[in-house]
């Protein structure tokens, strides 16, 4: 794509999403969707008039980046540590009972068994992204969700970290190569959460102190900040997510973390748009007919079977049943890590066309579905009724 090509498809996506986004306020409906629409209509798929979507998707994931940077921002590292405790016999259970929802389905639609077990995998994990995104950060009484959503997430973001070390391990890397990897993503974490915390009380904390009058230099220390300690982790062979929220977190206790996450929050939902509009872009149209009735079965059943699994697991663990209910309607939906899942496995020849694009569907339906029941019921920076939009 050239540089010319790329204005132009910042042009068509961005003068696009304001005019459905305007559309989409007017009816009463999630911007979420509006941007999806928008990309299914003019991608490869629909009118092609966007065409280079590995590009847009690859911008758009610093959108994902910021997102966790500037949620880390908002958490207290010792709550934290405390829900992960308590959050992790939820997050594996609930997995377990994922994978099998899943795998049950893909068994019913005659699909292979290593297909099976992709699809099972995939529905696994609920998005980070929407998850986060219709998140209220600044409303005290819903800090304790917040923090019970983030800890499930995270935790999950582990586990999808593993899959994908062995997907990746199915193309071509060998035992040894695969067991030297796990080691090294095992002891990578706690060595970046320390040199993190170091790193800010030793050196970041005392440039901002000392240049704390100029704005712009703040804003480039925290965006410098966020994407180094991403790609380190990315290249410890965690994900770039975790090493943004870890960067959050670590800035989380100085006073300046309210100015830099208000400042980056134009920047952050620059690239949402895009990563939205690159999911509605990336989906092949053409295989509609042939994967519809699977997709749209198994969606269903993840968006019944989701709240209720998290209302009871998390009855067992002494939240309120109304708790249960929030967080398990907030993680009705799968992953953008079940995409990323379908075409490493697809381009691994482990599962065929038809197997990706059902979890590629079922990801799209259940992001816009999940982005109604919550935006409907439940505060949100984007809900359409004044009574629950919450920043």
């Amino acid at each position: 794509m050239t540089e010319q090509s790329l204005v132009f498809s910042f042009f068509l996506i961005f003068t696009g999403a304001a005019v459905v986004a305007s559309l989409a306020l007017y009816t009463r409906q999630p911007l979420l969707v509006a941007y999806i629409v928008l990309g299914a209509i003019l991608g490869p798929y629909g009118m092609s008039m966007v065409s280079d979507t590995k590009l847009l998707s690859d911008i758009s994931h610093v959108g994902i980046i910021f997102l966790l940077f500037l949620l880390g921002l908002d958490m207290q590292p010792s709550h934290l540590l405390h829900m992960l405790k308590k959050a992790t016999l939820v997050a594996i259970g609930s997995s377990l009972i994922f994978f099998a929802l899943g795998y049950g389905v893909g068994y019913v639609f005659g699909y292979s068994q290593t297909e099976n077990m992709i699809i099972g995998i995939a529905v696994m994990f609920s998005s980070t992204i929407i998850g986060i995104k219709l998140l209220p950060t600044t409303v005290l009484h819903h800090r304790h969700t917040g923090e019970l959503v983030v800890g499930l997430l995270l935790l999950q973001d582990v586990i999808a970290i593993m899959v994908l070390l062995f997907l990746y391990s199915g193309d071509g890397a060998s035992k040894s190569d695969t067991m030297a990897q796990f080691a090294t993503t095992l002891v990578a974490l706690p060595l970046i959460i320390l040199g993190a915390f170091i790193f800010v009380k030793y050196v970041l904390l005392k440039l901002i102190q000392r240049f704390d009058r100029f704005h712009e230099y703040i804003f480039l220390l925290a965006i410098g900040w966020c994407l180094g300690l991403a790609e380190l982790a990315h290249l410890a062979g965690l994900s770039a997510e975790i090493g943004a929220f870890v960067a959050g977190v670590s800035l989380a206790t100085s006073p300046i973390s309210q100015y830099i996450a208000t400042s980056l929050k134009p920047l952050r939902d620059f690239f949402l748009i895009l990563f939205f509009f690159s999911i509605g872009a990336s989906f092949n149209l053409d295989l509609v007919g042939v994967i519809a009735i699977p997709a749209i079965i198994l969606a269903v059943l993840i968006l019944v079977v989701k709240p209720v699994v998290f209302r009871f697991m998390l009855s067992r663990i002494s939240e309120s049943p109304q708790l249960g209910w929030e967080v398990g309607f907030r993680l009705g939906q799968i992953s953008e890590f079940s995409l990323l899942i379908a075409y490493i496995a697809a381009g691994a020849l482990m599962i065929g066309e038809e197997a990706s694009h059902v979890i590629q569907a079922t990801a799209i339906l259940t992001f816009l579905f999940s982005s109604y029941v919550v935006i409907f019921n439940f505060p949100s920076p984007i809900a359409v009724s004044d009574k629950l939009r919450r920043d």
